[in-house]
């Protein structure tokens, strides 16, 4: 079975992620008990939270999607869309948002 272009996003975000130390991570699960609309990613990095909602290609985020994305930015955290185009930046946004 072939990966989905989004999956290739995500498994490009989990790969920086894992080369993190001190970081946390999680696929929340939201079939029929989670919050729908979460983010595909969150975690925290050095007592910051961040969310990371994986698109392919010039995808946007769903209505409800971008009401958690700004929800979680309102409240403080780190809320961000993830494609092709800046998925190399994972690492270079999470070592921004601590400092």
């Amino acid at each position: 079975m072939a990966m989905t272009p989004e999956k290739k996003v995500k498994q490009r975000v989990v790969e920086q992620l894992k080369a993190l130390p001190d970081l946390y991570y999680f696929f929340p699960a939201t079939g029929g008990y989670g919050k729908s609309g979460v983010p595909d990613i969150v975690g925290c990095y050095k007592g910051k939270f961040f969310s990371i909602e994986c698109k392919a290609g010039n995808n946007k985020p769903t209505a409800l999607q971008q009401r958690e994305l700004d929800a979680i930015a309102n409240a403080g955290g780190k809320a961000w869309i993830v494609n092709e185009a800046n998925v190399t930046t994972v690492t270079l946004a999470l070592n921004l948002m601590i400092n």
